[in-house]
């Protein structure tokens, strides 16, 4: 049975839930998503500090010249209460004393030899940055499910975080099939084709927050691909099969897990190009089906393996599926019996098709930097376009 395309979306997106959490070194964690609120550990700052370099004084000596205590620099141990006709010489950072009412910036100190006069009138701003004015310990500075950005790692790291808690990446095996590929740049006969999905799904995986465990050629034959089944389904919590998603006597992509007992979720889509996508589950394994030919495979595996691996990795599956109203430069094709998923590349705010939308156009694909969906006939939703 083939389905339209938002209900075999939406059935695929009831599986991306979030795997579960890990501990990883702070260094290992960006772009991670957190599996549990990130709280303080210490306060920021741990003790009131200079945002100037200056003199710390007491508001009542304004005006007066005062004599210099000593100099406070970032990293030093807190100075001691400050006395009354007395400053401290301080540099951004560092800790001020106790007591101390402001610092006042060194361009409005004049320096004489029995010590340094301050303005008379109060400046604005008092220049310190009180303990615990950014944070204090124990407050939740990133919620449970927010991205480990490169700001946000300040953050954690700032909170004293030297480990955290994040959602466990999906590992991902993928296995490309068919007798007439070989690997780029090898040897091989007239006919032979070089492997470039397994290498598009290998970037795909990685960008949407998964790793890669295994990534596999592999002959069309039964044995040897039932074999490379069960060791995937053993290393991996989603396997991603190109090719032999057809009806030939040579398609074995389904057929290579019947000894697992796969349980099949949907095994065609309304969709042009990719109708032969299929989704599976082995036990706890998700099992991705995507045809063999290079766009086919690219278009389907964007608009199915990009959303369940996002979920998986603890994102909303939708962050991949984020579909912006487009306006398309020149003439819209015709609409069809199923949804078209054309390329496209961006002119000064609008789309322009690419003009070889074939299936196996290999080039077009890689000038490409827009998906855009033109739902099928009878639909009243209107042109969208995705990032490719």
């Amino acid at each position: 049975m083939m389905l339209e395309f938002e209900t075999a979306l939406k059935l695929l997106l009831s599986q991306a839930q979030p795997l579960e959490a890990e501990r990883v070194p702070l260094d290992e964690a960006c772009e991670r998503i957190l599996a549990s609120d990130l709280k303080a550990l210490r306060a920021s700052p741990a003790a009131s500090v200079s945002a100037m370099d200056g003199y710390a004084i007491l508001d009542q000596d304004l005006g007066a010249t005062l004599s210099v205590a000593g100099e406070s620099f970032a990293g030093s141990s807190i100075p001691p209460m400050l006395t009354a006709g007395t400053c401290m010489r301080v540099f951004t950072g560092a800790p001020v004393p106790p007591n101390a009412d402001r610092v006042v910036v060194q361009e409005m100190v004049v320096k004489r030899p029995e010590g340094a006069a301050m303005p008379l009138a109060r400046p604005r701003g008092d220049h310190i940055r009180r303990a615990g004015s950014d944070f204090t310990p124990g407050e939740i500075l990133l919620a449970r499910g927010a991205a480990l950005t490169p700001q946000a790692m300040v953050a954690a790291a700032a909170a004293d975080h030297d480990r955290v808690e994040v959602v466990r990446r999906p590992r991902v095996a993928i296995l490309g099939t068919g007798d007439e590929l070989r690997p780029p740049g090898a040897p091989g006969g007239a006919l032979s084709v070089p492997d470039s999905v397994t290498y598009g799904v290998m970037g795909l995986v990685q960008r949407y927050g998964g790793d890669v465990c295994m990534r596999s050629r592999l002959p069309d034959r039964p044995d040897i691909l039932r074999q490379a089944a069960m060791e995937a389904a053993a290393a991996s919590d989603v396997i991603v099969v190109t090719g032999g998603a057809s009806v030939g006597e040579r398609d074995f992509a389904k057929s290579m897990f019947d000894d697992l007992g796969m349980e099949i979720l949907f095994s065609k889509v309304a969709i042009k190009p990719g109708k032969p996508v299929w989704l599976g589950r082995v036990r706890n394994t998700l099992v991705v089906g995507l045809p063999g030919n290079p766009t086919s495979a690219m278009v389907t595996a964007r608009l199915f393996l990009a959303p369940l691996i996002t979920g998986l990795a603890g994102r909303d599956p939708r962050y991949a599926l984020d579909w912006q109203a487009a306006v398309l430069d020149g003439e819209t094709p015709e609409r069809g019996a199923r949804d078209l998923f054309l390329r496209a590349t961006r002119r000064n705010g609008r789309l322009q098709l690419a003009g070889n939308q074939d299936s196996g156009a290999q080039k077009t694909l890689g000038q490409s930097e827009v998906l855009v969906w033109l739902p099928r006939e009878g639909t009243r939703h209107g042109c969208r376009s995705l990032r490719l």
